[in-house]
């Protein structure tokens, strides 16, 4: 299931890495991806795989088999905040309808745990990783390759698109880390000034794009006690 695994970093919540599980939500495929990202917004990569279920079993059971395996996950890499996919508008209304049942089942299994989830729409995503909302998956994939530092992107692309939207929230978070945050719910709201040092060109022109007011930003949901 898993391609890489890391240990985690040691150090108070305020100095070590925010930890992100990015889910690109789906029925057949499920792409997971651990992100930790420093206060430096420097991102590496952890663990990531895809979960599959059979179309032929029974929806049921296929949506257990998700939230079993983001259960596993969780245990696995304890993570501050999940990064998933916001459900949206789409002509196959069967693919649609899918993507949220496989949402709600992660949704689910984060808030049994108190863990925040932040829903990042795809322009969101690619503007963040890419600089530019319009941007393709291969471009997207490129990117999150040098970010990450990896030698090839993850397979399939939910893989991928797993990691790109952890990094999306993961620097979103690392400011309000950096300020020791005690919590990521405190930082899942902020957002690094566009004008900051150390910011890559693709972070300055999200910054830049939600502080003329772009609207549709992440949502959360649950609170870690």
């Amino acid at each position: 299931m898993t391609a890489q695994s890391a240990g985690r970093a040691q150090g108070s919540p305020g100095t070590r890495p925010v930890r992100i599980l990015g889910v690109d939500p789906g029925l057949t495929r499920c792409g997971i991806g651990v992100v930790d990202v420093s206060a430096n917004r420097r991102a590496k990569l952890v663990d990531v795989g895809v979960v599959g279920t059979d179309a032929s079993v029974p929806l049921d059971a296929r949506l257990l088999e998700i939230a079993d395996a983001v259960e596993e996950w969780m245990d696995r890499h304890r993570p501050d905040v999940f990064a998933l996919e916001r459900v949206f508008s789409h002509n196959n209304v069967s693919t649609v309808m899918g993507t949220a049942q496989a949402s709600g089942a992660v949704i689910v299994a984060a808030a049994r745990r108190r863990i925040p989830v932040a829903l990042y729409t795809p322009t969101e995503v690619k503007a963040a990783v890419t600089g530019s909302g319009q941007a393709g998956k291969d471009a997207v994939a490129a990117m999150v390759v040098r970010i990450l530092g990896l030698e090839a992107a993850p397979k399939p692309a939910d893989a991928a698109d797993a990691l790109a939207l952890a990094i999306a929230a993961g620097w979103r978070s690392s400011v309000a880390a950096a300020e020791g945050a005690q919590t990521v719910g405190a930082a899942r709201a902020t957002v690094a000034p566009a004008s900051q040092s150390g910011m890559t060109p693709a972070q300055r022109a999200w910054a830049e794009a939600e502080s003329r007011g772009r609207r549709g930003g992440a949502r959360s949901f649950g609170r870690r006690s």
